[in-house]
């Protein structure tokens, strides 16, 4: 066991094609299927402080929920916690775990609760990091996300998509590729300046919660819909496409299919829109944005703008007149960092 203070750090995402297709096993029915998606300098952290006593504190600090056990053993044998994501995780690493020591394990998310943004999942995934290191495991990235994904889906209770944490562990821009033999993870040299410039992310002020959405569509597609299945197949192509646009930094056709992806995804399911994202969308457009989403499943949270560089400071200025909340980020190239 690590006896010093362990530091592990993720960042959330912006999806920006082939979302809800990288459920399993929808990606089975669409061959050549991938997400696209960019890793935010919005950063989630977890920091585990061993120490000689017996007790364990789970803590978040943006949300303030606590749990106090006296005990592993009482931690083990409680029903629920408030700090579902430390409790959760805590259970799988430490249940064969003998030790009379405790710590404390303490959480902090920059992402807005409910933005769509993944910062559960980044969470996870630096929670998952910092709980393997702590008990002495040498876990690869993709066991990371292995872990991460299941137990989140023990929390949320609905089946979980497995990009939402590729980009806490690799950083940059990337793409997911789908497959029958896996899910394969690549990088994307695309030069993050550019991103940067043409890039706006406003939260609405309004949570969701992408396992709701995600489980009607889930639902709808395993129950043979044509029309959900037939989006999907066309959600499928415009992923494949835009990782195409994006190498070749067509940002023409980057807002093409931006905008092509979500007039599709507005299609899947009703609540995925709302009134606000819509007038956010339609103003952004007359002040110059090219291109919009919902970042995540929809219903509220934050909505992604590609915005031409000159035009940048004017969409801005018109969403927060509106009542978004810009979050102001930059591509993070670096992908998951633990210390200690």
């Amino acid at each position: 066991m690590t006896s010093g203070p362990i530091l592990a750090r993720a960042s959330c995402r912006a999806d920006l094609a082939g979302g809800t297709v990288d459920l399993w096993p929808l990606y089975l029915f669409h061959p050549g299927a991938v997400t696209v998606n960019l890793a935010l300098s919005i950063k989630t952290e977890c920091v585990i402080r061993p120490h000689r006593a017996p007790h364990i504190v789970l803590r978040s600090r943006d949300t303030g929920r606590e749990d106090r056990f006296p005990n592993l053993k009482a931690l083990l044998a409680a029903k629920g916690a408030k700090h579902e994501i430390g409790w959760f995780l805590c259970r799988f690493f430490l249940r064969e775990h003998a030790s009379k020591d405790g710590f404390v394990l303490e959480t902090h998310s920059e992402s807005p609760a409910g933005a769509g943004i993944s910062g559960s999942s980044a969470l996870m995934v630096a929670t998952t990091a910092a709980l393997a290191r702590y008990c002495g495991l040498r876990l690869s990235k993709e066991q990371i996300r292995q872990i991460a994904q299941n137990v989140e889906a023990q929390i949320i209770r609905v089946p979980t998509g497995c990009q939402d944490y590729y980009p806490g562990l690799y950083g940059g821009v990337g793409a997911v590729h789908l497959r029958e033999d896996g899910i394969h993870h690549e990088r994307l040299p695309v030069p993050t300046r550019e991103m940067n410039q043409r890039f706006l992310l406003a939260y609405t002020g309004a949570p969701r919660q992408s396992g709701i959405n995600n489980w009607e569509v889930f639902k709808a597609h395993i129950n043979g819909e044509r029309r959900v299945a037939r989006n999907f197949d066309d959600i499928t192509a415009i992923a494949v496409a835009m990782r195409q646009a994006l190498l070749a930094q067509d940002w023409e056709e980057v807002a093409r299919l931006l905008q092509a992806e979500w007039k599709l995804r507005k299609t899947n399911a009703p609540g995925i829109t709302t009134p606000l994202i819509e007038r956010l969308v339609k103003a952004a457009w007359n002040h110059g944005a090219r291109g919009a989403k919902v970042c995540g499943a929809g219903g509220g949270g934050c909505v992604v703008f590609f915005v031409e560089p000159e035009a940048h400071e004017q969409v801005e200025a018109v969403l927060q007149e509106i009542g978004a909340t810009m979050l102001p980020f930059r591509v993070a190239s670096r992908g998951l960092s633990v210390q200690g």
